[in-house]
């Protein structure tokens, strides 16, 4: 039985990332630091269902604080993958904190890569971003791109920066590695700073809803069991081969307009959306938009949630989650 490390396992991506890993049979080591960036009890309400299982294995651990934490937390698990998810995350949060953000994103990511050399770990799924790719003119964003001077976010370039270490792991270290990067995922469990929860949130209160810029700014919004599929898939292909390194885009080939993402959130929670126009955010794109024909190709990735059944999905977790605190 595959033994896989998922950082960040409590998250919105991890926690369902961990369940669908137990389902394809594997065993799962779980490591989080319940960043306070939201709610620690949002964070245990993902990993609750996770803790009975009896291939799972939950340990609280800080990355930053180096391999020694790592070793003390994980002195005999058996490990096969690590899933590298754990990051600060969010573009406009960086623009205002940036050394933490290189400090846990950098950092962080450099500890693990240490952490797996001294264990001899040689396969590595890390997470990254479509912000790297930032205003980049040619679409859709191939993976094959120029990025020298496209991070526009301490964020983007947290995550770049990622990519540049792993590659450099696995040039001196013959690490194995596919490198991810997402393309604004969204679904239940969904973290409560990202816009469509925001979004709902609002109308439900009877606000307007924030429009920065003039709403044509679009992304190319991905379900979150898409995106996990095509992580389990990279694991598999992970164990699977010898002498990698890829990057891939994992999204849905389909930007919408964050105007038509509006519209579709108010059809989704029966309501009309009232906007309120304001300026552009530092630090945020014009577009996303994912060539994925190589995921396609390597790991027979294929996004299948069209974003009116996902934003049901999302507003139907919601509401439960709503329901279930009243109790």
């Amino acid at each position: 039985m595959p033994s896989i490390l998922v950082t960040g396992c409590a998250g919105f991506i991890g926690s369902h990332l961990c369940q669908r890993l137990l389902s394809d049979g594997h065993r799962v080591v779980g490591l989080d630091n319940f960043d306070p960036f939201y709610d620690r009890t949002l964070k245990l309400a993902n990993l609750a269902p996770l803790l009975s299982h009896p291939h799972f294995s939950f340990h609280e651990v800080e990355l930053r604080h180096g391999a020694e934490a790592l070793a003390d937390a994980l002195p005999a698990d058996p490990i096969d993958v690590v899933v590298h998810l754990a990051a600060k995350a969010g573009v406009s949060p960086s623009v205002r904190q940036p050394i933490a953000y290189l400090e846990n994103n950098v950092l962080g990511t450099t500890q693990l890569l240490e952490w797996m050399r001294q264990r001899d770990i040689k396969k590595l799924f890390f997470a990254s971003s479509s912000s790297v790719y930032g205003n980049t003119p040619e679409r859709p964003f191939r993976e094959d791109m120029n990025l020298l001077a496209t991070c526009i976010s301490p964020y983007a370039a947290s995550k770049l920066a990622g990519e540049q270490l792993t590659y450099t792991y696995h040039h001196l270290y013959q690490l194995d590695v596919l490198n991810a990067r997402f393309f604004t995922v969204y679904g239940p469990r969904q973290r409560p700073d990202l816009a469509i929860h925001k979004f709902v949130r609002l109308l439900r209160a009877g606000q307007p809803i924030p429009v920065f810029g003039d709403g044509t700014t679009a992304r190319d919004y991905t379900f979150v069991l898409d995106t996990v599929d095509g992580i389990a898939r990279g694991v598999q292909y992970l164990l699977d081969h010898e002498n990698v390194y890829e990057t891939l885009n994992l999204g849905n080939n389909r930007p919408v307009p964050l105007l038509e993402l509006i519209e579709e959130v108010g059809k989704a929670v029966g309501i009309t959306p009232q906007l309120e126009f304001l300026p552009m955010q530092a630090g945020d794109v014009d577009i996303t938009y994912a060539d994925i024909s190589k995921a396609q190709r390597l790991l027979g990735y294929q996004p299948r949630t069209s974003l009116a059944d996902g934003l049901r999905q999302f507003v139907q977790w919601l509401a439960e989650t709503h329901q279930a605190q009243l109790l």
